[in-house]
């Protein structure tokens, strides 16, 4: 059955293919097709089961270094190790798990249970049944307010409209007619058939089952979001490459420092007897403190903070690495019914004439500038209208209206200008209707008492020809050609433009029924309605110009009505910037691929097209973010970087997204996108902090080794340093509130990973000029011990203070990388003050707490904090002149290095 097209088939042919009859199917006829096509339903994704949730917080590359470290310090028995780097890996665990379950369940919750019910015939009588039990060929009646259950061919219409948004794109009713139409005509014109899931708005008809569960337009789709790969995230690439750099420098690390220290004629082993350090233990601590143990936890509760701002800005994310890579993205690709407009219908503005030559246009806001013409144009808007208003007499309550979105709009209108149908109603009851219907359209009533007027709104061409008057200004006067003339270009011009016109008419004081008077009517006007714009979208849309983001609008709609909107938006679109689903599938992939730059506006798309244009955007090396709320979104949401759909989607799309946008508004996004920019600079910030003392450590306990000298520092004080005195600063930097500017930069390119020339600079540069100075230090130290006084325990200290102290200074100068750090606001990360405080304070207590001396072997200190103190002001300085060289464009030298 897959190959019949049923909307080139007539009525008669679609039953007959499908071997029933308008009567329904019998019995026996449903369980025989039940065995052979199954249960209507589509598959859904479970939720992730706590245990799941858990386990993946152990697919970090940076994790599989840290279990590495903590199995070898376990084998050698060094508990300390062991235990400090196991309580980092059970922080990042909890955290992330407590942080990822709590979306899980707010998903669930946010799911609707649903049990949707259609009335089916069977055996020649109405019956109500659950969806699931459709099969093909079974006969459905479809009323007002009824959500389709299944794929099907409208075989009667009395004026049948759906809602077809969530598959389409398109935020119009569509009519539904039984004509048979073309085999080519795409899904968003096929007037014949009814789509699962779509949602009858207007009038009622019957409907023969085609397709069910997978194998519906939904079905295919929902097929198709499943055989869609997930992209890795940036910071995913990013941390795998950092983690392979980290294991590899470790690995050489180790096997140089364990040659080295053989080469010298160190013990492999400790020798408990003599007190000496085996090499092989140190090459391994040395090994470990190269690893920042404290990025993991560092990484993970910057992404935890990250996801709790965003959520109180109203967004839910349910993949925390979605909260950094947000941050990296450089094109938008947009729905834009329902994500840029509102996704329903309003008066835009009111045309009237007071001659032959030009129409007035009206506001709803130019309420007090209103001519008798668009208050007549209001009046018949709210009266020839079967909207019904619930709560219209409540103050307590707003008013509900449900109805057809034209006539929902009409009274939207007249409840803003103060014009209530309720009351109108009273005052001009309706005595007699004629419905509308898409073959005629256009409707009209009769309301009065004692004085009859007729009230007709419709298609202009239509309502115009009823009329012989028109009422300019105040006044009626004859229609003749130049009046006919500029009232038809006013609506085809406002029609090219976006806009869905009706017009409106009247005649008073009229004799007998409505049959016999409609002609003769007065011509009021016209009214524009479109789906309009949400508030904040155009200032959020030059927001991500501004930085350097590019916004493509993706829609089913017509592409007059995509145009209408994106230049509503401030760009100048012309027909080279707008690409028709059609003619993408005409295109390779190598000729749209040299194409897509151009593009702004895409419509009339299906779901595939919607995959390739994310993947060519991929394929250039951007960072795509694909925002929607229909199921036809949904496979390009998970195809895409990043997958956002506005809260009132549909819940396919929701199980797609990486975001939701809980209160469905737009600059939401911009928001998770300077959000994600501040945590990935927060991160590259805790690396460089962790990175250069671990770096430093290695190069000095590395060049002591080679130059001939004794260990600068002992294992245990090196990993007191990386997990204790470091690590409070480290985890604190993850609250930087962010730098001036983020908003205006151009995005990142993940490509280029997390180390930038001016970190490079930092970690390596810095650390050997100061480790220089360390080691320089160090073994004046050694030479003049005996004239000083002094022990190799108590320079091992100078040395154990100097490399924690630094440390606590320098952490001031990272947190701020485009300004000198006095120039920074001292008390906006009073976490990172407190930390800093208690990191030294820590520091001093291997120093002067006397068990603590013999498990550190450690002196006391009194003048020797100068030279310390001294040290950590030239590291400060050295950081500050890189900063300096490489954000002065206008030097020659820094320019030189960027180039480098």
């Amino acid at each position: 059955m897959h190959e019949v097209v049923w909307h080139n088939l007539s009525t008669h042919q679609v039953l007959a293919k499908l071997e029933t009859t308008d009567q329904g199917l019998s019995q026996k006829q449903v369980e025989l097709r039940q065995k052979k096509y199954g249960k209507n339903k589509l598959p859904s994704a479970k939720p992730l089961s706590r245990f799941k949730i858990l386990i993946s917080q152990f697919t970090s590359p940076l994790v599989y270094v840290l279990l590495f470290a903590a199995l070898v310090s376990l084998y050698l028995r060094e508990l300390t190790d062991f235990s400090v780097i196991a309580l980092a890996l059970i922080v990042n665990t909890l955290v992330g798990y407590i942080q990822e379950n709590k979306a899980n369940r707010a998903i669930t919750q946010l799911r609707k249970l649903i049990h949707p019910e259609a009335l089916v015939i069977r055996d020649n009588e109405p019956v109500k049944l659950d969806t699931a039990e459709l099969v093909p060929g079974d006969v459905v009646i479809l009323e007002a307010g009824d959500r389709v259950g299944a794929d099907a061919r409208v075989i009667e219409s009395q004026n049948l409209q759906l809602v077809e948004s969530m598959l389409t794109g398109e935020s119009s009713p569509s009519d539904k007619s039984t004509k048979k139409i073309d085999q080519g005509v795409e899904l968003a014109e096929r007037e014949n058939m009814v789509y699962m899931g779509t949602v009858v708005s207007y009038g009622r008809g019957k409907a023969v089952i085609t397709h069910t569960g997978v194998n519906t337009e939904i079905g295919k789709i929902t097929k198709l979001i499943k055989h869609t790969k997930e992209e890795k995230t940036p910071l995913q690439k990013n941390l795998l490459r950092f983690s392979r750099q980290i294991s590899l420098a470790v690995l050489i690390i180790a096997l140089t420092i364990l040659v080295i220290g053989l080469f010298r004629g160190f013990s492999v082993f400790p020798n408990h007897a003599t007190g000496e350090e085996g090499i092989f233990n140190l090459a391994v601590a040395i090994a470990v403190a190269a690893i920042p143990e404290g990025l993991l936890v560092s990484v993970t509760v910057v992404l935890a903070l990250g996801l709790q701002a965003i959520l109180k800005k109203k967004a839910l994310v349910r993949k925390m690495l979605a909260v950094e890579t947000i941050g990296a993205v450089s094109v938008i690709c947009t729905d834009k019914t329902g994500t840029l407009t509102l996704g329903k219908m309003k008066v835009d503005q009111l045309y009237t004439f007071r001659n032959a030559s030009a129409p007035n246009k009206f506001k709803l806001a130019d309420k007090k500038e209103f001519d008798e013409a668009a208050h007549h144009i209001i009046k018949t808007g709210v009266l020839c209208n079967n909207a019904i208003v619930t709560h219209q007499d409540d103050p307590l309550k707003s008013p509900t209206i449900v109805g057809m979105p034209t006539e929902v709009a009409l009274i939207d209108a007249g409840l803003n200008l103060d014009v209530e149908k309720s009351k109108l109603e009273k005052e001009f009851p309706r005595v007699d209707e004629v419905p509308f219907t898409s073959e005629e359209k256009f409707m009209a009533t009769l309301n009065g008492n004692s004085t009859q007027t007729v009230y007709v709104k419709g298609a202009p061409e239509k309502v115009l020809s009823f009329c012989s008057k028109a009422l300019f200004g105040n006044k009626e006067v004859e229609l003749d050609r130049e009046s006919v003339k500029t009232i038809k270009l006013t609506y085809e011009k406002a029609t090219a433009s976006g806009l869905r016109l009706l017009a409106c008419a009247y005649k008073k004081n009229v004799q007998g029924g409505l049959s016999e008077n409609l002609s003769g009517l007065v011509f009021t006007g016209l009214v524009a309605l479109k789906d309009p714009l949400r508030p904040e979208v155009k200032d959020t849309i030059k927001l991500t110009q501004k930085a350097g983001i590019k916004t493509v609008i993706i829609t089913g709609d017509h592409p007059l009505t995509a145009k209408a909107i994106v230049s509503e938006l401030g760009f100048k679109v012309t027909k080279d910037n707008i690409l028709v689903g059609s003619e993408l599938d005409k295109l390779s992939d190598r000729e749209f691929n040299q194409k897509v730059k151009d593009i702004l506006i895409y419509a009339r798309t299906e779901p595939r097209h919607k995959i390739r244009i994310v993947e060519a955007w991929q394929s250039l090396g951007e960072v795509v973010a694909m925002t929607g709320d229909g199921i036809n979104d949904s496979p390009a949401v998970k195809k895409a970087n990043v997958g956002i759909v506005v809260g009132s989607g549909t819940e396919v799309a929701k199980e797609s997204a990486d975001i939701i946008l809980l209160d469905n508004n737009f600059k939401t996004i911009t928001d998770a996108i300077w959000q994600g920019r501040k945590i990935f600079e927060n991160i590259k910030k805790i690396i460089l902090y962790l990175l250069t003392d671990s770096f430093s450590e290695v190069i000095l306990v590395t060049g002591a080794l080679l130059f001939g000298l004794p260990l600068p520092v002992t294992a245990v004080q090196i990993l007191w340093i990386n997990l204790i005195t470091d690590g409070l600063p480290g985890v604190s930097l993850t609250f930087e509130p962010g730098e001036e500017g983020v908003k205006e930069e151009p995005p990142r390119k993940p490509q280029k990973g997390i180390f930038d020339r001016e970190m490079k600079f930092i970690i390596f540069l810095v650390a050997i000029i100061v480790d220089i100075i360390l080691l320089t230090l160090f073994f004046l130290l050694i030479k003049d011990a005996f004239a000083l006084n002094f022990t190799i325990d108590h320079i091992r200290t100078i040395i154990f203070a100097s490399l924690g102290i630094d440390s606590l200074f320098y952490v001031y100068s990272i947190r701020t990388m485009k300004k000198p750090f006095y120039k920074s606001p001292l008390f906006n990360n009073r976490i990172l003050n407190y930390s800093v405080i208690a990191g030294f304070f820590l520091q001093l207590l291997p120093i002067y707490v006397p068990f603590l001396q013999k498990v550190f072997s450690t002196v006391p200190l009194s003048w020797e904090w100068l030279p310390i103190l001294a040290l950590a002001a030239i590291k400060i300085s050295l950081i500050e002149l890189v900063k300096h060289i490489f954000h002065k464009p206008n030097l020659t030298f820094a320019k030189r290095l960027r180039a480098a």
